[in-house]
């Protein structure tokens, strides 16, 4: 994968996550209700529900903001991935399948990004630490 294209997909991601984290966070007590409503009867307890909902844009606003920057590149796609494979649990206990291939595309493009991290040349990694 060349840099320019690598640079393109990054902040796709980056774009989406940040998005995500950045129109919940302004309204994290409306959304939280929203998400512990949407579990309520999912196997889930309210307990593991409440922090994840006040957490995840938190998550998702940071994350995008590594990605759209290149910094720590190589843990944001891992914290990604791993909010990504957490939304997809949920996602199938709440029986949500139209989520899925959202969420499945935004855990792909992750992969992707960490298989050609030798292409992550327009970043803050590459100018602070010569990766």
């Amino acid at each position: 994968m060349n840099d320019v294209s690598y640079l393109m997909l990054r902040i796709l991601a980056g774009i989406s996550f940040f998005g995500h984290g950045l129109v919940r966070i302004p309204k994290l007590n409306a959304f939280s209700q929203w998400m512990t409503g949407a579990f309520s009867k999912s196997i889930l307890p309210q307990s593991l529900v409440t922090p994840f909902s006040y957490i995840l844009p938190i998550a998702e606003f940071l994350i995008g903001l590594l990605l759209l920057l290149g910094l720590f590149s190589e843990k944001a796609f891992a914290a990604g991935f791993v909010v990504m494979l957490v939304l997809m649990l949920g996602t199938c206990l709440i029986e949500n399948w139209e989520a899925l291939p959202s969420q499945m595309s935004h855990a792909l493009i992750l992969i992707v990004l960490y298989q050609f991290i030798a292409a992550n040349s327009f970043s803050l990694d590459h100018i602070i630490f010569k990766k």
